[in-house]
């Protein structure tokens, strides 16, 4: 069996816990994105109060079809979720997937806990799931996200005109990066040495 099919794994690092999302993280994930009023994000789509209940059941159908493996982001210090990530757009035949749809509570931005997070998600693609490659999207206009992207080791392929179109009606531009299993060795290190584990 491909080890994309097995039960969705929790990830424990030292400052964070990737755990499967579930519907009953709907009130967390709330509390989550109310810490800096994410939903008002023109650049990423955070869930607010009106479309939680659709954000979570598209995330658990798209686990229930084996092509996304959608994670809360838990403080372990606090026990509190933060924020969310997934797997998605997974290829078991080509041994591909792409890490998005993250986000994080704005007192969490810039702490460590993002780093941490991509690691664990990196570690097991290219270790557990023996992924060939693993990538990345984010907005053209998201500056932040794409620097955050490089800094953690991937490299730029190009943009996506016309990606998608986001709520608002505007058709975003997307940048691609990507990692593919022969650079893993190098990016693991340079992730640990961020981490100062290294």
């Amino acid at each position: 069996m491909s080890a994309f099919l097995l039960p969705q794994p929790v990830l424990t690092g030292e400052l964070v816990e990737l755990r499967p999302l579930e519907a009953s993280h709907r009130a967390a994930l709330l509390d989550a994105a109310d810490d800096g009023e994410l939903w008002n994000m023109t650049l990423t789509v955070v869930p607010g109060e009106e479309n939680i209940d659709k954000y979570i059941a598209t995330a658990l159908e798209g686990r229930a079809s084996g092509k996304v493996m959608p994670f809360v982001i838990i403080e372990r210090a606090s026990g509190r979720v933060v924020g969310t990530t997934r797997y998605w757009k997974m290829d078991a035949a080509n041994r591909k997937l792409e890490i998005g749809h993250t986000w994080l509570s704005l007192s969490m931005q810039r702490s460590g806990v993002n780093t941490e997070a991509k690691f664990l998600l990196l570690e097991y693609a290219f270790e557990a799931l023996q992924c060939v490659r693993v990538q990345f999207t984010t907005d053209v206009l998201n500056e932040r996200s794409r620097a955050a992207i490089l800094r953690i080791g991937a490299r730029q392929e190009g943009i996506v005109r016309h990606e998608r179109i986001m709520p608002d009606g505007r058709k975003r531009d997307s940048v691609r990066f990507s990692i593919i299993d022969e650079e893993w060795t190098a990016v693991r290190a340079v992730l640990l040495q961020k981490m100062g584990r290294g």
